[in-house]
């Protein structure tokens, strides 16, 4: 059964309230054994997929994932992603920005990132961050070196968001299609994951004080999240809020929504560079 994923994606122009969206859906699987069967059929599907992507070599496709501490940006692309072949697949994690990358603007780091035609690219985390993060914590503003008038412009936000929204609109038109997904975790589903990490002596790696900082601001992301959402869904690039309570639930609909844009692409495989007649003498001499 093909999944509904209309009901996650943000249209062009809606104002995002995240309380309005759940956390928690019911179960798209019935058991378990459901949920790795239709997991892996998404999985072969985007496979042969990936191979005509990659054939074609005039689409590239960027997944795009943000979300809270703990709500399962890494599992959900190591899961949903496990049967892509590597060669045409790059993904990035962006952390704290270098020297360097501060010396550019804020789209630079990533810029240099994009997938090339035929591939899947995957940011986890995202040039997002510079509206996000940044934007929770100024002091990380003050420190990007940049000129007075952007520093002290009140509507540096806006600015910022026409800049990704231009940056997009560029990439659709010369063949990038993009796909961002914010998986939305509750905060009591992330406090017990948090616990489940210190319980686990194979996961204490995974957990840092100062998660605990960036949890105490909860509700300034949530804001941010939902201004950026809000003004960054577009019918070129949109948003899908995720549910991301339950894992499983979040990996299949991330999964459909990636074969489904897959499939929307007009695509084809190239015509062979030998005739029928160069292919039937090649045949008789590999077969004699």
């Amino acid at each position: 059964m093909k999944i509904d994923t209309s009901k996650f994606r943000v249209k062009e122009g809606d104002k995002v309230r995240l309380k309005d969206w759940s956390t928690d859906v019911k179960p798209l699987y019935g058991s378990e054994e459901d949920y790795q069967e239709v997991l892996a059929k998404h999985i072969d599907s985007m496979a042969e997929l990936q191979n005509l992507l990659y054939a074609h070599d005039r689409y590239a496709l960027l997944l795009i994932f943000q979300a809270m501490d703990a709500a399962g940006k890494d599992s959900a692309i190591k899961h949903v992603m496990s049967g892509v072949n590597p060669q045409g697949c790059q993904v990035f994690s962006f952390k704290k920005p270098s020297a360097e990358e501060l010396d550019h603007d804020f789209l630079w780091r990533t810029t240099r990132c994009l997938p090339e035609r035929g591939r899947i690219g995957i940011f986890n985390r995202s040039y997002y961050e510079e509206v996000l993060v940044v934007r929770v914590h100024p002091e990380i503003l003050q420190g990007q070196l940049l000129p007075k008038e952007a520093a002290e412009d009140k509507d540096i936000w806006e600015h910022r968001y026409r800049s990704i929204r231009d940056l997009e609109k560029h990439l659709r038109w010369n063949g990038t299609r993009i796909v961002k997904f914010f998986l939305h975790v509750s905060k009591e589903e992330q406090a017990k994951r948090f616990l489940a990490r210190l319980d686990d002596p194979a996961k204490n790696w995974k957990f840092s004080k100062f998660d605990m900082g960036e949890r105490a601001l909860w509700k300034e992301y949530q804001e941010a999240y939902e201004a950026c959402v809000s003004a960054t869904s577009t019918d070129e690039a949109p948003w899908y809020i995720v549910p991301a309570d339950d894992k499983h639930n979040a990996r299949l609909i991330i999964s459909q929504v990636v074969l489904d844009t897959l499939k929307d692409l007009d695509m084809s495989y190239p015509e062979p560079s030998c005739t029928a007649d160069e292919v039937a003498e090649i045949r008789k001499a590999l077969s004699g």
